[in-house]
């Protein structure tokens, strides 16, 4: 490892998961002006899709001692991912969230979507047995 990079030792620590937390802020924010029919509909599903990006690379992370396994739940943060932008479009389209808007948390996502597939791409990198040492601290952080 090199002297001048930081060990991550938490999911929170990832670009990736802090950049899809903000931009999971900004969609519920927007949402909030979605008219009243569409509360069981596209709010809720942009909302519950954009969330659910952080909490997929939450659980890929807590589960990268198993290369499928991380890549697995890497898989559902990149389909919730995905599933955002096409909510977005729904979004713009319907003329609820303004095309300046729409357009820039689309690209957010598409960078999110390329991050995630090169950690897919590179699973083996992101993968390794935890030593008792680290499983230790894991478990004494807090929120």
């Amino acid at each position: 490892m090199e002297p001048s990079r930081k060990r991550i030792t938490s999911h929170r620590q990832l670009v990736v998961w802090k950049k899809a937390f903000e931009v999971s802020m900004q969609v519920f924010e927007f949402s909030k002006a979605f008219p009243r029919e569409e509360c069981y509909s596209l709010t809720s599903q942009i909302r519950r899709s954009s969330r659910s990006v952080t909490t997929s690379i939450t659980e890929a992370w807590r589960k990268r001692r198993y290369e499928p396994a991380f890549v697995s739940k890497l898989n559902d943060a990149e389909t919730e991912a995905a599933e955002t932008q096409d909510w977005i479009q729904y979004a713009v389209r319907c003329g609820y969230l303004d095309r300046k808007h729409g357009v820039a948390l689309f690209r957010e996502y598409e960078s999110i979507l390329k991050t995630i597939v090169g950690m897919i791409t590179h699973a083996d990198s992101w993968v390794f047995p935890l030593s008792p040492r680290d499983a230790r601290k894991l478990r004494r952080e807090e929120p």
